[in-house]
């Protein structure tokens, strides 16, 4: 099995995960999608309490339920069968409250500063110019769990493509590219930080980009 490839719905995995008692293949999936749970229960409007609940709960019900989901590539969803369950525990959180509240719009951090819900689509169409901007970091609760869902997927697809990248890439280049495009230092910085020539994070820019969109495409493939 090629390890340096972490796939979202990772056939390999799914089928790894119909066995409760493969410990290492249950801890890659928390550690995968853990972020994923988290984030959207916040944006749904969770608290830290309530959203721990709602995340262990529904790691005990994937793992419960597991044995009976079958996938096939361009055909079944793991995204979808794995949303129904979140809804309902998320919705159990609420049902257990006696004034539910509304969900908060205070940006919430999923990846170090977090990275915006448009962002995805940016970086695969070949613009970098909003990957980390805050303000585009909160999706409208009004508009329901449905849409926070896929802002938190995309930023799942993102953190899983930069784990990728970041083991491909030269580590000088990377570096770079993560204090320049994902933290948007401004280039004087970089320069300064990590000693290093205008051209040579232009050249960074460039090469490990064109290395995230490829990861990205592939990894929304693997949805379809």
């Amino acid at each position: 099995m090629n390890t340096d490839e972490p796939l979202p719905t990772r056939a390999s995995l799914l089928n790894r995960l119909k066995d409760a008692d493969d410990h290492r293949s249950w801890e890659e999936f928390h550690r995968m999608y853990r972020g994923l749970l988290v984030g959207t229960a916040r944006r749904a409007g969770l608290n830290e309490h309530e959203t721990e609940e709602a995340v262990q709960d529904t790691l005990i019900t994937v793992a419960k339920k597991m044995p009976e989901f079958r996938y096939e590539a361009g055909r079944d969803s793991f995204k979808g069968w794995l949303l129904r369950i979140v809804r309902w525990k998320i919705s159990d959180q609420f049902r257990k409250r006696k004034t539910p509240r509304p969900a908060s719009d205070r940006p919430f951090p999923f990846y170090e500063r977090g990275l915006g819900g448009d962002s995805v689509n940016d970086v695969a169409m070949g613009g970098w110019e909003h990957l980390a901007s805050p303000t585009h970091d909160s999706p409208d609760p009004a508009a329901g769990l449905d849409a926070i869902w896929n802002a938190e997927w995309e930023r799942h697809l993102m953190r899983q493509a930069l784990d990728v990248i970041k083991r491909r890439a030269r580590p000088d280049q990377y570096a770079i590219f993560h204090l320049h495009v994902i933290e948007e230092r401004p280039l004087a910085e970089v320069r300064r930080t990590l000693g290093v020539s205008a051209a040579a994070v232009y050249l960074a820019k460039h090469r490990v980009g064109r290395l995230l969109k490829k990861e990205l495409r592939r990894l929304h493939e693997t949805e379809r």
